[in-house]
């Protein structure tokens, strides 16, 4: 019998990764649509170099260079999704974490408050990250979760991290990916990625570092946290 010849994972990250996912996607976008397809990639609209070279995001911090690449390659996905309000300029659409949560959890947050008896702002405990997480972005993937781009501080490479948050159990923040560059390898299908947890990258020796740094940028080194916690509850 012939040995079974293990794949090797792939180690490219930034740029680099996001050409590869770009090879990946030309030949099926459907990956990259979400569970219900509800974002296609129909085709691609690619953002002009000199239009490029002076994109900045509304808080005026530089986009990272895998964001850079993917808008070279195409600005009509991320737009369905929210991030810009038109392609000719262009315009960013940021909302702050709790408005996205307002957004996407906004009906189970009313329900709960009209049976609880509480005001709809007090349940929103992601608005309490509001300082934190400022400029924000839908990214697709998760039934009861959402993962979110959030222009915070960048890694040693210029990124910024995608975010996970969950309201299974309880309201829960994560730092999922260290960059857009990792979440679109991811659900490109470029990368095999083991998720046996929202935090499980945090022990792959290709990302610890960099996601290391975004925990400890912003919750203090900790991979996440559950914002029943009264340290999050008592922050002004």
């Amino acid at each position: 019998m012939a040995n079974r010849i293990r794949k090797q994972p792939i180690t490219a990250q930034g740029v680099e990764l996001v050409d590869l996912a770009i090879v990946s996607i030309r030949l099926d976008p459907r990956p990259i649509a979400g569970f219900c397809n509800d974002y296609p990639l129909v085709e691609p609209r690619p953002l002009p170099a000199p239009v490029l070279e002076g994109l900045t995001f509304p808080s005026g911090k530089p986009l990272p260079p895998s964001l850079k690449r993917w808008l070279a390659f195409d600005g009509s996905w991320l737009q369905s999704l929210g991030w810009f309000s038109s392609l000719d300029g262009p315009i960013f659409t940021p909302r702050t974490l709790g408005q996205i949560a307002d957004a996407e959890y906004g009906p189970y947050i009313r329900e709960v408050a009209e049976l609880s008896g509480m005001k709809e702002g007090d349940l929103n405990f992601y608005s309490l990250l509001d300082p934190l997480f400022p400029e924000c972005f839908l990214l697709p993937q998760g039934t009861d979760s959402r993962r979110i781009f959030a222009v915070t501080e960048p890694d040693d490479m210029g990124e910024y991290p995608v975010v996970v948050i969950d309201e299974d159990d309880v309201s829960y923040v994560a730092v999922m990916y260290p960059g857009f560059d990792v979440y679109m390898g991811d659900v490109s299908g470029v990368l095999d990625l083991d998720f046996g947890t929202y935090e499980s990258l945090h022990q792959d020796h290709r990302y610890a570092a960099r996601l290391a740094l975004h925990a400890r940028h912003l919750f203090g080194g900790k991979p996440s946290i559950e914002l029943m916690d009264p340290e999050w509850i008592t922050k002004e």
